[in-house]
């Protein structure tokens, strides 16, 4: 049996066990990328596709969260609530297993945006004539009216 009292071997195993944690912790904070740095070493290619789809991605996030809120406010097993049927049921097999129709979603972001240059062109059409008559109006030094 060791020599050494009770509470130095106990000191030993909370400090062993605090510096493995320890450099576990500081491994992961030091030698994880984060996200901006993950997307910056993608190629141009995938960078751009993830850029294209991230709008995608949170309109899908968004949907799934409508789901878990219909199904947490049902009383039916969560196999048998909301849209997504499950692939190990015979009859459920042929539902469609994405949140969002992605060529619908396009197009809508597309109207979307053709809306928004739309709204700006208006917008500037305004700010134009406003200032075409302040031209008007204020040029009391011209003489040759």
């Amino acid at each position: 049996m060791s020599t050494k009292p009770l509470w130095y071997r106990w000191a030993r195993v909370y400090f062993a066990g605090t510096c493995i944690i320890g450099s576990g912790v500081l491994l992961y904070k030091y030698t994880t990328p984060t996200d901006e740095e993950l997307i910056a070493a993608f190629s141009p290619e995938i960078r751009a596709e993830y850029e294209q789809n991230k709008a995608a991605r949170k309109r899908e996030a968004e949907e799934l969260f409508k789901i878990m809120k219909q199904t947490s406010s049902s009383n039916d097993p969560i196999w048998k609530t909301g849209p997504i049927g499950s692939p190990f049921e015979k009859d459920q097999r042929n539902l469609s297993q994405t949140l969002i129709d992605y060529e619908q979603f396009k197009k809508d972001s597309g109207n979307d945006f053709k809306k928004d240059e739309i709204e700006q062109a208006k917008l500037q059409l305004i700010e134009t004539e406003k200032l075409k008559q302040q031209q008007k109006s204020s040029s009391w030094w011209n003489w040759s009216k």
